[in-house]
């Protein structure tokens, strides 16, 4: 799977340089960090398995480790969310995931992993996957071997049941225009969906491993949110996930300011932030910093690596900062289990959780988690913060500028249903 991420790499660098803009999309120690005054969700009972279809997945009750969504007071200042996630999940020689569930528990945060399908479709049944505007058993960026399928898998099921979510980066990731998803229909985007979810529930037939444990989620209530490959064909893709009822989507590129929703799902996007040292922003993440940096390749200088490193880390606390102390927009950071440029975005990454997430009333959290706190929140409260530009604090303080919320005195809090509540 490693070769095959990297091919990823190469193929979609072309394109990110081109657009300018659109990248190619341990301890067990604890220790209290975040919003102290969070709650979090009870563990589900340990009986309550229900294995779905043929074991691959089942129900395990309600997830654990998720903070529970509440409405804010009037006049209370907003926390700050931050969204750590990473695209086409998986377990490699790198063993960067393990790594990163590692460093999540470390500083009491959850994230979000996008998994690519065909990392649990190995690579002798690859024509099971039929892409659309491809060849059967076609996809760019290979399939798996059996031991990469147990790892990915056993990655997959901890960090869920560590209160993480496993969302979809779909499966070939096919980008520019031969075939691109930049081209696909929203037919073709159901099926491509309709496929990703297939692999997932069906991993133990198709890689006869059938005595592993399963996934302890139900993919069908899990999977509500996506990033596309290379940040491309989102205007298709967000009409195909509207109807079909997911309620997030983080493909696009926006400004660190409050979201909204476009056709019923949350618009999510990644988004610009600081260059330091550079006269532009790009996207919070670490492809773009690499391509901003060593260009089409990723083994750069390695004199550069260390400055390469540092300037991504520097780049992602000014864009903390400017919201903490600011809009207090929610983050949203993307990156991929790659040691580019030596490795020096995955330190990056670490160290910016190590710095953000400690801070008081910070909450880095999934996007599941985010979406759930979103939607009970006063819509007319969302709407003026909205108003709020790029690191602009209100004027007169949040107390005086959330003071007032006339339908939040009149609507109750609404409870959102969890992963794998029926």
């Amino acid at each position: 799977m490693k070769a095959a991420t990297q091919r990823v790499a190469v193929g979609a660098a072309v394109t990110a340089l081109i657009a300018g803009l659109a990248g190619c999309s341990g301890s067990d120690e604890s220790a209290h960090h975040g919003a102290p005054a969070a709650k979090k969700a009870a563990p589900a009972p340990g009986n309550a398995v229900r294995l779905i279809g043929d074991g691959s997945t089942a129900f395990t009750g309600t997830q654990s480790g998720l903070l529970e969504p509440e409405r804010m007071k009037p006049g209370e200042k907003p926390p700050q969310f931050v969204v750590f996630s990473w695209d086409g999940a998986g377990e490699d020689s790198q063993k960067l995931f393990s790594h990163f569930r590692r460093v999540a528990k470390k500083y009491d945060a959850t994230m979000t992993y996008f998994l690519s399908g065909v990392y649990l479709l190995p690579e002798e049944k690859s024509t099971m996957y039929d892409p659309p505007q491809h060849a059967a058993g076609r996809s760019d960026i290979g399939f798996n071997d059996i031991k990469g399928i147990k790892d990915t898998v056993r990655e997959l099921r901890g960090a869920w049941q560590e209160g993480n979510e496993v969302g979809t980066h779909f499966n070939g990731h096919f980008c520019g225009k031969d075939g691109g998803v930049g081209n696909w229909s929203v037919a073709e985007w159901k099926s491509e969906l309709s496929q990703a979810k297939s692999f997932v529930k069906n991993w133990k037939t198709n890689a006869g491993l059938k005595n592993e444990p399963p996934l302890p989620f139900d993919y069908d209530k899990e999977l509500i949110g996506a990033r596309t490959p290379c940040l491309e064909g989102r205007k298709n893709f967000v009409r195909a996930a509207s109807q079909l009822g997911m309620r997030y989507d983080t493909s696009g590129i926006n400004d660190q300011i409050w979201p909204k929703k476009e056709l019923g799902l949350w618009d999510l996007s990644l988004q610009m932030v600081p260059v330091p040292g550079r006269a532009f922003e790009t996207l919070a993440m670490d492809y773009n910093f690499m391509v901003n940096q060593s260009g089409t390749t990723s083994k750069g200088d390695p004199s550069m690596h260390a400055y390469w490193g540092k300037q991504m880390r520097d780049g992602l606390v000014k864009a903390f900062d400017r919201a903490y102390e600011g809009n207090r927009a929610p983050l949203i950071i993307g990156n991929h289990f790659e040691s580019w440029n030596g490795g020096t975005y995955m330190r990056a990454v670490e160290d910016t959780i190590a710095t953000v997430c400690v801070k008081k009333n910070v909450r880095c959290v999934s996007f599941r988690q985010l979406a759930d706190w979103l939607d009970v929140q006063d819509p007319e409260v969302l709407q003026k913060m909205r108003t709020l530009q790029v690191g602009q604090k209100p004027k007169n303080g949040w107390a005086a500028f959330l003071a007032t919320q006339p339908s939040a005195q009149a609507s109750p809090v609404v409870k959102v249903k969890q992963a794998g509540q029926h």
